[in-house]
């Protein structure tokens, strides 16, 4: 069989895509526990909220609310990093890497910082969403360039019609108990050292 230069990286990249499938399908499952916070004795309040806010600015997460006398850190929303982006930690998990792959994902963290008894006990929330663009109705197949998009079938750009940029929300798709889970082991780690 001759495969001419063009199709070689194709085929090779298609290649690499199934030998990952099965090798993820033959490995062991992991029982992954998640953890709904930590809890710290003799740990002063001040100290937990520097090690939050630094695991999150490492994470890439920038604060949108910080308040230091009720222990209350809540983040902006920070698009999932992209397959490319190795560099980056917020996708946690196989799926939840797929997925931002797949979609536009975004995830706010609320951080809660109280004492209980004699302990400081750190809780964290991840809000996870979705962008939803509503597709619009094409009559015929050569038309499927503009399904989402008002642009031509030679240049392809994100250009929404009125009535798609009406209709664009942000979907809610709960909790993420992964990344949650590695932000709290991630602050213990920290204030441990």
């Amino acid at each position: 069989m001759n495969i001419d230069t063009r199709h070689k990286g194709l085929a090779f990249g298609l290649g690499v895509v199934v030998f990952g499938l099965l090798l993820s399908g033959c490995a062991p499952q992991q029982q992954f526990e998640a953890i709904e916070q930590i809890c710290v004795p003799n740990l002063e309040r001040p100290t937990a909220m520097q090690a939050a806010e630094e695991v999150l600015g490492e994470m890439h997460f920038t604060i949108a609310k910080l308040d230091g006398r009720s222990g209350y850190i809540r983040t902006r929303p920070l698009t999932a990093a992209q397959w490319f982006e190795f560099w980056r930690s917020d996708n946690v998990g196989a799926f939840n890497a797929a997925e931002a792959n797949l979609h536009s994902i975004r995830r706010t963290a609320e951080l809660n910082i109280d004492q209980q008894n004699e302990k400081l006990c750190v809780g964290c929330e991840v809000n996870v969403q979705r962008l939803s663009i509503p597709e619009y109705e094409v009559t015929s197949s050569s038309q499927a360039y503009a399904m989402f998009s008002a642009s031509g079938p030679s240049m392809q750009r994100l250009e929404l019609r009125p009535e798609q940029k009406r209709a664009v929300m942000w979907v809610d798709l709960g909790r993420d108990s992964r990344l949650e889970t590695e932000i709290l082991k991630r602050i213990e780690g920290k204030i441990s050292r």
